[in-house]
């Protein structure tokens, strides 16, 4: 009692000291702790260039493409560049983008990049990372080869170069419409120069992404002329088109400083300069590296932390950075965009986005966003209507105006009932809920038979298990959006197909199997080395997949017949350590034994530990996850960044909680690893976060206040934090077991 007395009152110390900031917590930018190299080397894939906040250019440097550590375009670990393109990805498992190259370069002109291992043989340069800086908002590098130096930054459709050359030597820019990133292909481009200081051209492609078009306008600050070119064969003229337009810009010898805007558009190249004109309409790069950086610290800023670790504050912030790069705004100033369709579409009242990796991302991006990106949400999900309406289903993979039809299941599904059930507004819940009734009663890959056999038979659809897992999760999500319009019906219905998890479960292994349509199970069953894209799961084993049922954990508890069996299974997957094979989708990265941090559907596993009351347990696991398998480094990720999710996990885990269903308002709670956190949430409201005896050795909650209340319960409410107030958790270095355990404190499938 005593105990329990001095944690109390030293709690209430602590609550008056989180309500009243230090100065420099109230005045720091958080922008100055963001490192764009976090992720460009590893299995990272992340982006290094410079971007707006969602904005729709992100211009940055390329590297010849090596294979699949070159997804975005760039690694760390080179040490040659071929242009600076202004579209990436970031952190994606495949590659494309990296249209319109622009490298300038000295010397006579050349028409190709040259290779890797004799890079002077074209117009490409070597480079050092000593002479490379990166930072949000700027860009800058000194191209050896041709001691030009390079320095980039960008509005939200404009590109601002600017070259320093120099003297006494022939200067070009190489603007190449051929090449892009890894397999994107042309399928017609054009190049145009309209006048001494001004070329515009388009470049039509596919690639993982089909038909993507992309407009763009080019200002330069100096005369310069255009030679234009079929690849390597010169054409006289002042336009062409081909499915292979290079050109090269010419400027005189006298001219040491060269500044080009680039302004792109899904429209037309008439939009492309509207867009130039009405985002940077002078020459003063500094000011648009200002307001750049300054827009990354409105954002940064939602979320303040303190503490006096900060190799975790860049880590934190640089993965708030991360998931603030997409998706990515797809129109143009006027509001114009081209939809899924190819048709042109005036302004739809909304801003039109586009790179939704949704198999990725719905499970704490897009919850994040619901936090701290509130008034953005409803533009997500009128985009997603829209493409519905384009395409006839909602978006899979949506890539630059047409859909990948990558991975598996239609996770935009869960992500629309999450902004329906979290009482979202800006869209219509009729026409959405109408889309994701309608998406889940397509056909697509294997959902026909979800609506027939019930379950997905491995003998006729690769990678069952693993779409029947996700196709329950996106069911539920329709069941409680139905249940919320009065749709009683409808209801019942995708309550029943949410649970059609149970068709697949083994209860002689205990795992997830691939059943034929005969009924039998898909032999041989390996639970570790079952990771070919034939078999029937997607990225993973069944390891993996035993846990992917985050939107009935009850249920998945009683197919075990005990909490006890669960435990120890669970216990199991972060202990066995078998080899998964030469065979083994390197996707599968960041093990602990069986557990695979580097892909997305174990993300929300360690946190199932509280449903049967062993929140330490949790406690334990993501503190290890956290400082194993993050880092400040350029290898810092140990998978890839997947446009946001792979750095959600860590934003959520950081502050102490997660939403393992991501569309029932949950976070169940973790380890915290900051002494304070300061969400700001609209309508003048904040949700403070503050932990009491923090340190590396206690790792585990002793108990938690809300508003300075004792707080039992294991997890929070989105509305709990959405209103405003101070969630307080007392730490300390031994676990106290009866934190979570009462059944009333533990986290539910369905919240109350």
């Amino acid at each position: 009692m005593r105990l329990q007395k001095l944690i109390l009152i030293s709690s209430s110390v602590l609550i008056f000291g989180c309500n009243s900031m230090n100065e420099s917590f109230m005045t720091e930018k958080p922008v100055s702790y963001v490192d764009p190299f976090i992720g460009t080397g590893g299995h990272g894939h992340t982006f290094l260039g410079v971007t707006t906040p969602f904005g729709a250019v992100q211009i940055g440097p390329n590297n010849i493409n090596k294979g699949w550590d070159w997804c975005s375009g760039y690694h760390y670990s080179d040490s040659i560049l071929i242009g600076f393109s202004h579209l990436h990805l970031n952190g994606t498992g495949c590659s494309d983008t990296g249209d319109l190259l622009f490298m300038p370069y000295t010397g006579k002109e050349e028409t190709q990049p040259g290779t890797q291992e004799n890079p002077l043989s074209g117009y490409a340069s070597r480079y050092t990372k000593d002479l490379e800086k990166a930072l949000p908002g700027y860009y800058e590098v000194i191209l050896k080869s041709h001691q030009v130096k390079v320095e980039l930054t960008a509005s939200d459709r404009v590109a601002f170069h600017r070259y320093t050359f120099p003297e006494n030597v022939e200067k070009h820019v190489m603007i190449n419409l051929k090449d892009a990133n890894g397999d994107d292909r042309p399928t017609d481009t054009y190049l145009e120069q309209v006048n001494d200081s001004v070329v515009r051209g388009y470049r039509y492609s596919s690639g993982w992404s089909k038909k993507q078009q992309i407009y763009f306008a080019a200002v330069f600050s100096q005369p310069v002329h255009l030679t234009l070119y079929h690849d390597s064969i010169a054409v006289p003229g002042h336009a062409l088109q081909g499915v292979d337009v290079k050109g090269n810009v010419n400027v005189a010898e006298s001219v040491k400083e060269l500044s080009v805007k680039v302004g792109i558009s899904p429209v037309s190249m008439e939009n492309a300069a509207a867009n130039i004109q009405y985002e940077i309409k002078d020459w003063n790069f500094e000011r648009v590296v200002d307001e750049a950086t300054a827009k990354w610290n409105a954002e940064l800023s939602k979320l303040l932390v303190e503490t006096s670790d900060t190799v975790a504050k860049r880590i934190f912030y640089t993965a708030l950075y991360h998931a603030f790069m997409q998706p990515i705004t797809f129109n143009d100033y006027n509001g114009e965009y081209r939809g899924t369709d190819k048709n042109v579409y005036g302004d739809p009242g909304f801003v039109n986005y586009t790179v939704f990796s949704l198999w990725d991302t719905y499970r704490a991006a897009h919850p994040l966003y619901t936090l701290v990106q509130p008034e953005r949400v409803p533009d997500f999900i009128n985009s997603m209507l829209a493409i519905n309406e384009q395409q006839g289903r909602l978006p899979v993979w949506h890539l630059y105006g047409s859909d990948t039809n990558e991975m598996i299941g239609i996770q935009s599904v869960p992500v629309i009932a999450d902004a329906i059930l979290k009482d979202i507004k800006g869209f219509n819940y009729e026409r959405a809920y109408l889309a994701i009734k309608n998406s889940m009663m397509s056909d697509y890959k294997g959902l026909s038979y979800v609506t027939g056999k019930e379950y997905i038979p491995a003998d006729l659809e690769n990678e069952s298990v693993a779409k029947g897992l996700e196709y329950a999760i996106a069911d539920w999500g329709v069941a409680q959006v139905a249940k919320k319009l009065d749709k009683s019906e409808d209801y019942r219905y995708f309550s029943e197909r949410a649970l059609a998890y149970h068709k697949y479960w083994d209860k002689d292994t205990h795992f997830f199997r691939g059943r034929n349509s005969d009924g039998s199970w898909l032999t041989p069953f390996d639970p570790v080395r079952s990771t070919h894209r034939n078999d029937a799961y997607c990225e993973g084993n069944a390891w993996q997949y035993t846990w992917l049922v985050p939107h009935d954990v009850e249920g998945l508890i009683s197919l075990f017949g005990s909490e006890n069996a669960f435990v120890e299974k669970l216990d199991s997957l972060f202990l066995v350590n078998e080899d998964l094979g030469n065979d083994a989708s390197p996707d599968i990265s960041g093990l602990i034994g069986q557990y695979a941090h580097g892909n997305e559907p174990g993300h929300h596993t360690a946190y199932l530990y509280a449903y049967v009351g062993e929140q330490w347990k949790t406690a334990e696991k993501v503190d290890y996850i956290l400082s194993n398998m993050y880092s400040a480094l350029p290898d810092g990720l140990q998978g890839n960044e997947d446009c946001g999710q792979m750095s959600s996990w860590y934003v959520f885990s950081s502050l102490g909680f997660y939403p393992v269903n991501p569309s029932n308002g949950v976070y169940v709670f973790g380890r915290p690893i900051f002494d304070k956190v300061v969400l700001d949430l609209p309508d003048g409201k904040a949700f403070e976060i503050c932990t009491v005896n923090n340190s590396k050795e206690n790792k585990y909650i002793q108990s938690a206040e809300l508003n300075g209340q004792e707080y039992l319960k294991s997890y929070i409410t989105h509305a709990d934090i959405m209103n405003g107030g101070t969630l307080v958790f007392i730490m300390g270095d031994k676990p106290n077991k009866k934190f979570g355990w009462d059944m009333s404190c533990r986290p539910k499938s369905i919240k109350n």
